[in-house]
């Protein structure tokens, strides 16, 4: 764990790589969504608690039920997309972490705490989202994550009767190139950090 990535694999997770809002027509197989899961599963959350939930959208009919929670600016892009994946949290996360983390009863810790069980599954359940990008990436595919959605109307039509929320959403394909924007400036080291 103490060589670094060679610059090719930093150039696909995170210099060359960009936010697609097109993407090539051209199917994104199940195995390699199935892969990208078998990777972000693997970083780190706390107490093991893994919230995350997807729903990879990729058929039509899917596709339609998604549609009316969709802001203006991301139907098109979205109705186009290969697929979309609503990354979503488990409000019921704690009920698995006798299996998840069995080295102390962490179930209790969460049992009765909405707050606790709120905050946790928000804050992990993103990070998981973010790991899927860097493994939807690393396998060759591109990424356009987004809010611009209506929760409450993803959740009544993928959740229904289930403790899951919905978080964010990523459509996945192979980006068009063409269609991307210029990129966008980042804040350097001395104007979002210190050291202490």
């Amino acid at each position: 764990m103490t060589t670094p990535l060679a610059d090719s694999a930093l150039d696909t997770l995170f210099l060359t790589a960009r936010t697609h809002n097109r993407f090539l027509d051209r199917a994104v197989p199940e195995a390699l969504l199935r892969q990208a899961w078998d990777l972000a599963r693997m970083g780190p959350t706390a107490v093991n608690c893994q919230p995350m939930r997807v729903v990879f959208v990729q058929g039509s009919e899917a596709k339609e039920r998604l549609k009316p929670a969709l802001a203006a600016g991301n139907l098109d892009k979205t109705m186009a997309a290969p697929v979309t994946a609503i990354v979503a949290l488990d409000m019921e996360f704690h009920e698995k972490l006798p299996t998840l983390f069995p080295h102390a009863d962490a179930r209790s810790w969460y049992v009765g705490n909405d707050a606790l069980i709120a905050e946790t599954a928000m804050r992990n359940a993103t990070l998981q989202g973010a790991y899927l990008i860097l493994a939807l990436r690393s396998l060759g595919l591109d990424c356009g994550p987004m809010s611009g959605f209506d929760p409450a109307a993803v959740d009544a039509a993928f959740f229904a009767g289930t403790p899951v929320k919905s978080n964010f959403l990523i459509n996945i394909g192979y980006g068009d190139a063409a269609a991307l924007y210029p990129r966008g400036p980042r804040l350097d080291f001395d104007d979002a950090c210190r050291i202490l």
